[in-house]
Formats: structure tokens, sequence, C-alpha cells
């Protein structure tokens, strides 16, 4: 570890010291400053951190034995009244800055710049062996710059850990939340053409021994949608807010109406032609997304009823599409989603594409006749 700077200020000190007392006193001085640079020099090494000392030239004055450590491959350059430059200089062409190469003479430039106008603020150091330092400078009374350099590569290894298991943890969410969604469309499909199937059978003349076996099937079917319900735990609140009837709605209040109906699943589109077709509606059903958009052009609908997981086009992007096509001036339509996936984000994706309601299935129809008197109201 260097001393030649300290010592050299302490001995001038002596010197003018010596002019004044005796030589025993002198000497006495002297071993008393020994003894002091010693503990000095002790106490310095014995910090866990680096510590240098420049002087206000940023020349090496001081530096302790953690110091020479973490830049090992620079120690045999650190020396007394040696240009902190030089050595950094040194460095760079060795490679030991990674965040130096390719742009060597502009890094040189902006760590000189920083440690000549030492600010205090902390900032980070990679070099290349991989370690991390976390680095500090301040100035000192006497015009120098006094570093502090920490190693704080165990903790870049666990803030990356940790990022990496919230990424992993962030992953496996939204495949949760995809697994929900897929669940809910593939047993929510069929429950609504059974339920659905189901209520317009009731709706037809029956023999009691057929009626007692329609209502036993509708009614395992409502107790399958009551567990599927229960199993996901999934948009409960957003469908119970559209299952209940709107005060006493009825298929009066529909007749008439052209309805513009798509859905990939052919028993869903059965289902909503034969509850509206049953209240005096017209219903056009189509498969996909861009039929629905191609429809909707060429024909004047009163209401546009959308599934959201179609091929070709989902129905979000029809919504969009749609609703972009109004914007040049053609009369803005109802748009309710039917659809499976009923959580929050759903119900909010189909409010922000454009849609007026978002409705769940099984499709029930005093929930579908009550939806359309309150787009159309």
């Amino acid at each position: 570890m260097a001393e030649a700077g300290i010592s050299g200020w302490i001995g001038r000190l002596l010197r003018g010291l010596g002019r004044r007392l005796g030589d025993h006193a002198v000497a006495a001085a002297e071993a008393d400053a020994a003894t002091a640079q010693d503990r000095l020099r002790e106490a310095i090494d014995l910090l866990p951190e680096g510590v240098v000392f420049l002087d206000a030239e940023g020349r090496y004055i001081l530096w302790n034995k953690r110091y020479a450590e973490i830049y090992h491959r620079s120690a045999d350059l650190f020396r007394p009244g040696a240009p902190f430059s030089e050595t950094l200089k040194i460095g760079v062409a060795r490679g030991d800055y990674p965040e130096a190469i390719g742009r060597e003479e502009e890094w040189l430039a902006e760590r000189m710049h920083r440690l000549m106008n030492p600010s205090g603020e902390r900032h980070e150091q990679r070099i290349s062996d991989g370690r991390w330092l976390m680095i500090e400078e301040r100035r000192t009374l006497d015009g120098g710059v006094i570093g502090l350099r920490v190693d704080i590569t165990a903790m870049k290894q666990q803030a990356e850990a940790l990022e990496e298991a919230l990424h992993r943890a962030e992953a496996a969410s939204r495949a949760k939340t995809e697994f929900l969604a897929d669940m809910s469309h593939e047993l929510r499909t069929p429950l609504n053409g059974v339920l659905g199937l189901g209520q317009a059978l009731a709706a037809t003349e029956l023999s009691d021994s057929q009626r007692v076996l329609l209502t036993d099937m509708v009614g395992s079917a409502q107790d399958l949608d009551g567990l599927v319900n229960g199993l996901l735990d999934y948009g409960d609140r957003a469908r119970a807010a559209d299952a209940a009837p709107g005060g006493g709605v009825t298929p009066s209040d529909v007749p008439a109406l052209r309805v513009l109906a798509a859905d990939d699943n052919p028993t869903n589109r059965k289902v909503v032609e034969l509850m509206l077709g049953a209240a005096g509606a017209q219903v056009i059903s189509v498969e996909n997304g861009q039929q629905a958009v191609d429809a909707w052009r060429a024909g004047a609908f009163d209401v546009v009823l959308m599934d959201l997981r179609m091929p070709v086009m989902d129905g979000l992007d029809a919504i969009r599409a749609i609703r972009k096509a109004e914007g040049a001036g053609l009369p803005r339509a109802p748009i309710i989603v039917i659809s499976a996936n009923t959580s929050e984000t759903d119900v909010e994706a189909s409010a922000a594409a454009g849609a007026d309601r978002h409705i769940g299935k099984p499709l029930r129809a005093e929930q579908l006749f009550e939806a359309i008197s309150g787009v159309l109201d």
C-alpha cells in the first residue's frame, strides 16, 4: 500500500517543527507520527470496502488492501503519484471494463469527468471477471478525491434471480389465465347449446313424460353449469350482473328486429336463432368476425351479437373494425358480446373494443332479451 504521499506530508511538517524544537522533541514527534500512520494504515486495511485517496490532480496517494484485491489485474500499476487516468487507460486496453468496449475514448472521458467532478452519487461498474462494483466518490477538504468500492455482485445476482422468478410467476399466471379461459370456453359452449335448446324445446307441445325428461335434462345441465362456475371461479360477478332479467323483460320487447349473430359454433347459432326467432326477430347468422363485418356493411341491423373466440377474425377485432367504419359516417350499431369468457378482464376488453354489453354463456332467453332491450334503450 502507498505511504509516500502521507509520509511526505508528515516529513514536511516535522522539518518545520525541527526549526523550533530540539532534536529530542523532533524524534519524539516522528515516533508518534509513525505510530499514528501505522494505526491509520491498519484501520484503512481493515475496512471491508475498497478505499482510494487521490490528490487534486487525480494522482494516487493511498489505497487499502481491499481496493487492490478488487482491481487485482491493475494492482501492479498502483504507485504514489501515478495518474489514475493512466491506470484506467491500461485497464481499458486490457478489456477490464466491458462497458468501454467499442467506445473506449468516450468511456474514458466520461469516467474521468465523473472522477474529477465527484458528487457523491453512487453508480455501478462491471469488470471483466463478471463482478459488479458500487462506486462512490467525494471531494476531500484539500481538493482531492476519496473513492469507495463495494462488491455488489451477490446483490446483483439475487436481484436477477428475483426478477427471473417474477417473470416465471407472471408467465405462470398468464398460462393459468389462458387455461381458465380455454376451459371456460370449452365447457360453457356445449352447456350453452344444451340449455338453449332445452329452453326452446320447453316452448313446444310435449307429453307429460317428455316434459319430465326435459326438466331432468335442463336441471342436470344447470347443475353442471354451477359446477363449472365453482371449478373455474371465473367471472361469476360479471355473469350475475347480466343474468338477472331487467324488470320483467319478455320476448315481446324484441319482435321485428333485424339481428346479426356471429358465432363459430353451429349449436350456439341455432340457440340464438330459436330464442329470437320465437320472439319474431329476424336473425342472420355468420361463422366468424370477418363475415360479421362484411354482413354488417352489407345490411342494416338493429343489433349485433358477437362471440369472442372465432376463426379468421375474433370478436374483439370485428368490433373494432365495425366501430372504425362507423367513424367514417356509418350509423352506430348496438353490439352485445355473448361469450363463455366472462372474467373482469374479458368484460373490460369488450368495452374497450366498443361493445355495449357483455353477457355470458350458457345463454338464457330472458338474459338475451334484457340485454337487447338495454342497448336499444
